[in-house]
Formats: structure tokens, C-alpha cells, sequence
């Protein structure tokens, strides 16, 4: 039988307005997950000092108080604050914590007002803040998921107690970090999109730098976790312990929020974050097994090794719009984009496509050209028709006729030297690599995101450039490639 909380939550689920939703940035946490993220906390005793921000209802502090009241903590007291800015819930947020305060062993404080603000002016010792909140021991965070402009208050704020960061879910955590007691824990359900990219590496940082990362949860689906707000995201839960010593990691993955299917394993912290990585990407490994990429001797060089180079493509279409043109024309030149590409070659022009073909040839667009030649290139996004994250073509100077240069748009990664193209050989081969089962499965083990970013793509390890070349010769003398030849092919390569 659904609790209280629950009724709630799904009745505002269904009735609040997608808008008001994505005003606030914030999904309630549906009951089941909500008791897996308080799952997680290890047992405590004392005095518990409990941090929800973002509240909403009150879901994840009720898992928390749930647990602790039917003995699975061994709390002396707990007090509670939880944070919720939209009015039309701090009513609902009061009942459902009310009901805990039975025993004088609990006291709740809601804050109708900004966490962000509040936070900064508390960690800051700004004289005219009202109030100190001093350390937390616990939080328990679904926080509100919304963009934070460059020149915004908040960012401005954050930066006055050194946290640099995009977006509201990660300025949430990073505050609970900074506010935790000496080896406190913090729980949160967040975007998978905070582990890798490089928006988020000052983030990463903070995080990294003051806290250990004891356990990670990874959902199967996309769609399944806020599935009643029809989120389509893909999230993790993170349970983090701030002052102390990073060392083994528990990863536990289930396909959805009934966590039928939940498995556990542990890796060292290596696995998941890098040594070498200067970015610090967070990988969350699926399994105890290495992937074929880690285990082969040769695949094991970067691209810089391999002198080439891979960058988003530079056209953005919105800010040339006085230059682009539906078909060729004369002083036009081909603009290509993710759908000039399929089957691992190229397609132009193509009539009716949605996009322009081409582009003027100018004073203002010339710095945005490449000269003809051989490229590998890798859509930023795959078509919601493929279940691969890595696509990758090769551009043919031959489909172009006697062109001399080429526009790439914004949602292509394109691999090159030195704003050149690449040998013939050398280019299919990187494309036949890429393509492969083996690359697919090891990218969805660490990126967080349907998008496929040049710095991905830089952070990876390849064949040596022999290796490539004498893998294009290869693809080069086959009628027709399939997966199972590609993949068979990159098995038996040596360095």
C-alpha cells in the first residue's frame, strides 16, 4: 500500500503544470527510490544533524526518518532542515515531517527560502546573514536540475565560497560538501552529466578534493526513475563522505526504480576516476570484468601519440544564418551535417533535407573551413533510431567533386591534422575503430550522456597509427563492412 507521501507525490506529479516543473527544476523523488538513496547511509549514533534540500514533500527526509524510527539507525535525536522554495508545497513538506515529532527526540525546521543564498551567507560569515547553520552530519538530495547563466547572482554567489560550477544540481551538492561535519555523509540523485565533460571539471574538483566517493548507482534506464514526470534523463546516486580517505567504490546498477535487478560491485578508486586523467572524469564501470578496450596491449595510444587532432565542428548555424543556403549555389560551398551521414560514408547534397546544404564562401565564414580532404567524423548525437553512442563516417573528397573546402557544423566531432585531412588509410581506419562494439560499450561506461564531446573523444585510448592505417587497408578492400567483421578485425590487432 502506497505511504502518504506517495499519494501526494503522484497526485502533484500529474496535476502540477510541466512549467511550473521546469521553473523550479525540481522532480519529486518517487517513494522507492527515495528509500534506496537512505538505504545507503551507514549506521550512526548521537546526534544527527539532517540536511533536505530541495524538499519538496518531504520524501527523501521520510525514507531517512522511516529507517531511523524503525531502528536501522541508532540516532540519539535527529533535526532536520529542509529547504523549499515553491509555497505551494512547504504545507505538505510541514505534514509530512509532523508526523515524527512524537517522541522529543526530533525537531524540523523548514526554510521557505533560497538554499543557494543561504548556504553562500552561512559558509561566507557574511554579518548580515540572519543565521548559521553550522555543520550537518547527514543530507539526503534530490536537488532542482536548471542551467545557471555565466553572469547569474548564483554563480556569483558560489564564487564567493569557491564553487564554480553550471548548474543548480551540482551547486546543491557542492554546498552539502562544503556545510558537511568531519566524515559526513551526503546521498544525492543527480544527472549522470556531472561526470564527464568539461563544464563540470571544476566541480569535479571540489568534490574530489573533500569528500571520498563511497558508492555509486547507476540506472539501466533513462526513463524510469522520474518515469511519472516523463523525465528523460539518465541519473546516478552518489553517496559521498566528506574529509576522509578515498578507497574502494560500490557500484550498483538496476534497470529501473523496483531495483528487481540490483547488483553490487566493488572497484578500486583507479577504475573509476583516472590517475592520469586530467580531467578527472568520473567512469562508472558496469561490471568487475575490464572491457575489451582496457584489456587490449594495443590499444593504448593517445591522440597526441598518433599526431591527430579532433574538434567540434565550427559552424554554428544560428550565427550564420545570412550565409547558408538550402542547395548549392555558385560561391557556395558544402555545410555538412550529422544526416550528409550514413553507412559510414557521405551523402551530398540531399534534397529536402531540413538543414542547408551549403554555405557561403566569405571573408566572414572563411576561418570556419577545412581544405578537402579525408576526414573521420563522429555525430555529437546519435538518431534516436540507433542504440549506439559512437557513430563515426568518413568524408570522401570524391562525393565533393572539385570543391576546395569544407564546413563542419556544430553537432559533428571531426578528427584531423592540424586542420587538415587525414590519409585515406588512416581515416577509415579510425572510423572502423570507432565503430566498433568494443568502443561503444567502454564510452557508455564512463560518459553521461547521450552526447559525444571532442573531449570524450581526446581522453580515449586508440590503436597505434600503424595499426589504424592497416586497419583502413583492410576496410578498404571490402565490398561491405558489418559489425561482426568490425569487430572480429579490432580482436586480432596487434600494436
Amino acid at each position: 500500500m502506497l505511504s502518504t507521501v506517495e499519494q501526494k507525490r503522484l497526485q502533484l506529479s500529474k496535476n502540477t503544470e510541466a512549467e511550473k516543473k521546469s521553473r523550479f527544476g525540481q522532480f519529486l523523488t518517487p517513494e522507492r527510490t527515495a528509500a534506496f538513496m537512505a538505504s545507503l547511509f551507514p549506521d550512526g549514533t548521537g546526534h544527527c544533524r539532517l540536511l533536505d534540500a530541495g524538499a519538496g514533500i518531504g520524501s527523501l527526509s521520510a525514507a531517512f526518518l522511516d529507517r531511523w524510527r524503525s531502528g536501522g539507525f541508532h540516532f540519539q535525536r535527529v533535526e532536520t532542515d529542509a529547504f523549499e522554495l515553491d509555497p505551494a508545497l512547504i504545507p505538505y513538506l510541514s505534514n509530512t515531517l509532523e508526523k515524527y515529532n512524537h517522541k522529543g527526540d526530533f525537531a524540523a525546521h523548514i526554510h521557505e527560502e533560497d538554499f543557494i543564498q543561504t548556504a553562500v551567507e552561512s559558509l561566507s560569515g557574511d554579518l548580515f546573514s540572519l543565521k548559521a547553520l553550522g555543520s550537518y552530519t547527514h543530507a539526503i538530495l534530490n536537488p532542482p536540475y536548471k542551467k545557471i547563466n555565466s553572469n547569474s547572482a548564483y554563480r556569483l554567489a558560489l564564487r564567493r565560497v569557491g564553487i564554480e560550477t553550471v548548474n543548480l544540481y551540482s551547486a546543491f551538492v557542492a554546498l552539502a560538501v562544503a556545510l558537511a561535519a568531519p566524515r559526513g555523509q551526503i546521498v544525492a540523485i543527480v544527472p549522470r552529466s556531472f561526470c564527464n565533460g568539461p563544464y563540470y571539471r571544476p566541480f569535479r574538483n571540489f568534490i574530489l578534493e573533500r569528500a571520498a566517493v563511497r558508492h555509486l548507482h547507476l540506472f539501466g534506464s533513462r526513463t524510469k526513475a522520474f518515469k511519472d514526470d516523463e523525465v528523460l534523463q539518465e541519473n546516478i546516486i552518489i553517496r559521498l563522505e566528506c574529509g576522509s580517505l578515498q578507497g574502494l567504490v560500490t557500484v550498483s546498477t538496476s534497470t529501473d526504480d523496483t531495483f528487481y535487478d540490483l547488483t553490487y560491485h566493488e572497484h578500486p578508486f583507479d577504475r573509476i576516476v583516472c590517475p592520469d586523467d586530467p580531467a578527472r572524469f568520473i567512469h562508472v564501470p558496469t561490471s568487475p570484468e575490464k572491457s575489451a578496450i582496457e584489456l587490449s596491449p594495443a590499444i593504448r595510444y593517445t591522440l597526441a601519440d598518433l599526431g591527430v587532432h579532433v574538434s567540434t565542428g565550427p559552424v554554428v548555424d544560428f550565427r550564420l544564418k545570412e550565409h547558408l543556403r538550402d542547395m548549392p549555389e555558385p560561391g557556395a560551398v558544402p555545410l555538412l551535417y550529422p544526416g550528409h551521414f550514413s553507412g559510414g560514408g557521405s551523402t551530398w547534397p540531399i534534397k529536402g533535407m531540413k538543414k542547408p546544404n551549403a554555405i557561403m564562401r566569405n571573408a566572414d565564414t572563411e576561418k570556419w573551413f577545412f581544405p578537402m580532404g579525408f576526414y573521420c567524423v563522429v555525430r555529437r548525437f546519435s538518431s534516436k533510431e540507433e542504440q549506439r553512442r559512437v557513430v563515426a563516417s568518413v568524408v570522401e573528397p570524391r562525393a565533393f567533386a572539385h570543391i576546395p573546402v569544407l564546413g563542419f557544423e556544430n553537432h559533428l566531432n571531426v578528427f584531423h591534422i592540424n586542420k587538415h585531412g587525414l590519409p585515406e588509410a588512416m581515416a577509415r581506419g579510425l572510423a572502423v575503430f570507432l565503430n566498433s562494439t568494443a568502443v561503444d560499450e567502454n564510452f557508455r561506461r564512463f560518459s553521461g550522456h547521450t552526447q559525444v564531446n571532442a573531449t570524450d573523444l581526446k581522453l580515449m585510448k586508440y590503436p597505434s597509427r600503424d595499426a589504424l592505417i592497416r586497419l583502413g587497408e583492410w576496410a578498404m578492400q571490402q565490398e561491405e563492412l558489418t559489425q561482426i567483421m568490425m569487430d572480429a578485425k579490432l580482436g586480432s590487432l596487434t600494436g
